[in-house]
């Protein structure tokens, strides 16, 4: 009996060290053109950082700058969890997409994914970023970066 507690012990010490620490986890380069995820400052349209100012709201992710057009890649092995949309209403930036990874759930928004469902090794292309100027002529084009919960993103970064 002593040596199967002492097994299960073993078992729940393996099982409990192989997780990932998700506070040691950083994002990979995000977008083609910003190998260092630059962060989006403030321009004419608000500010990037999570917590800015949007009127009676608060921003609740962090903004990478990317051009319009460019590639979006994934910054870790990442599961494509389907569509995830910012707007209530349609335009021609409003598209999205959930991701899991490293201990981590968070969405990518304005980018074209290439596909919804599968999975990506880090560096892989996950899409396109959409036009933003289309929508919001003179903002610093970007990815905005929102964790499922609404925490803040930045100390990934």
């Amino acid at each position: 009996m002593r040596l199967y507690i002492h097994f299960g012990f073993l078992l729940l010490a393996v099982i409990c060290s192989s997780r990932v620490d998700a506070s040691q986890v950083t994002f990979g380069s995000l977008c083609s053109g910003n190998s260092s995820n630059r962060k989006r400052e403030c321009d004419k349209h608000g500010c990037g950082q999570y917590g800015a100012g949007r009127g009676s709201r608060k921003h609740m992710g962090l903004d990478i700058v990317c051009a319009d057009g460019a590639t979006v890649y994934a910054p870790f092995d990442v599961k494509l969890n389907g569509k995830a949309v910012p707007y209530t209403e349609n335009n021609a930036i409003n598209d999205g997409i959930s991701l899991s990874g490293e201990g981590l759930c968070f969405k990518l928004f304005y980018i074209k994914p290439d596909r919804y469902s599968g999975t990506l090794k880090k560096g892989q292309k996950i899409g396109s970023l959409l036009p933003m100027q289309s929508v919001y002529p003179g903002i610093t084009s970007h990815v905005h970066v929102q964790m499922c919960d609404k925490s803040d993103p930045t100390p990934y970064f």
